[in-house]
């Protein structure tokens, strides 16, 4: 590449192939008149854009596609049949996925109905595979789509995956139901508002309180990042008992996640009287449980933010508190 030339992009869509041929139009060093276009050039632009057009065609027919396999009626009474068809629709899943971490893909897969389907017929389907997969698919297209994530919520999909993520019996549909819903709830503020309307704190709490460690990284991380990005919910999260609950989590044997935990304790004491209260009740003897987590912790690099965090914790509730608590024996 010589020196002063910069470097070239390749486009990838339509709209990167129309604009790279308006820059190579316009840019020059001197105004000069308008010249027509060379047969080369000509050549290789109607190329790229029909090489553009039909990859393009070529994936919303893939959607069409899996969407006829999806909505393929049931077979019932042939088991082998009913299994073939069943990895069909897991195939199918698999991918619309795939091609809708794509944002277009995922907008018109919205509008040819996918997601009405996946949430209609599938977030409920007896196949667990198929639960997942339809949970999976609605967080990859719900992922920074304003315009999804407002279609999701019209159809009520936030219910339904609280749901799954809160009772489903397969461990897997679980995690997959929670990560769409933190999709439909992160920086969406309708979503937010939905996610407390369906009291999805209390799902968080229990997903923490779960046996599946995937679950309970997810709802604690999911807890500490609302918390941090909307603090002025913090007072209806301590009035559900948070605080007493977090505490219960930290108690039972050590796993990474409590270091989400600790970090939702450090957020709900910060400028926040009721928290702080809560934490310093000697019922809960936090102090003691925190110096024996910090000695534990000690010298273990892999665990340095979650001591950080308890130190924090520990110097918010205590620290200040014994100092007044000297001044009042004087």
């Amino acid at each position: 590449m010589s020196e002063g030339r910069p470097d070239r992009r390749y486009p990838h869509n339509l709209q990167g192939v129309l604009q790279l041929a308006i820059d190579a139009g316009s840019v020059a060093e001197e105004p000069a008149a308008p010249q027509a276009m060379s047969q080369e050039r000509s050549s290789w632009l109607r190329e790229a854009l029909a090489d553009v057009c039909k990859g393009q065609m070529d994936e919303v027919e893939q959607m069409k596609q899996c969407l006829a396999v999806l909505n393929q009626e049931e077979v019932k009474g042939e088991e082998d049949r009913n299994e073939d068809q069943e990895d069909e629709r897991e195939s199918a899943f698999e991918v619309l996925s795939e091609l809708c971490e794509n944002l277009d893909n995922a907008r018109d897969l919205m509008v040819l109905g996918g997601l009405d389907l996946c949430v209609s017929k599938y977030l409920g389907h007896a196949q667990s595979g198929l639960r997942w997969r339809a949970a999976q698919l609605v967080a990859s297209c719900a992922q920074n789509m304003p315009q999804v994530q407002a279609h999701l919520l019209k159809i009520s999909a936030l219910p339904k995956l609280l749901q799954l993520t809160d009772s489903d019996p397969h461990p897997t549909v679980r995690v997959k139901g929670l990560h769409a819903v933190s999709c439909l709830v992160r920086e969406q503020e309708a979503g937010l508002e939905a996610f407390l309307s369906h009291d999805g704190f209390s799902v968080l709490m229990r997903g923490m309180q779960a046996t599946n460690q995937k679950l309970q990284t997810k709802s604690a991380f999911l807890l500490l990042n609302l918390l941090t990005s909307h603090p002025e919910h913090k007072d209806t999260v301590i009035s559900m008992g948070m605080v007493q609950q977090l505490v219960s989590v930290l108690r039972a044997p050590h796993s990474p996640f409590h270091e989400h935990v600790l970090g939702a304790l450090c957020c709900l004491v910060e400028d926040c009287e009721k928290g702080l209260k809560d934490c310093r009740d000697p019922s809960l003897n936090l102090e003691d449980l925190l110096q024996q987590r910090a000695r534990e912790l000690q010298g273990k690099d892999e665990s340095q933010e979650e001591l950080e965090f308890c130190e924090r914790l520990r110097t918010a509730c205590f620290r200040g508190q014994q100092s007044d608590d000297h001044g009042m024996d004087r």
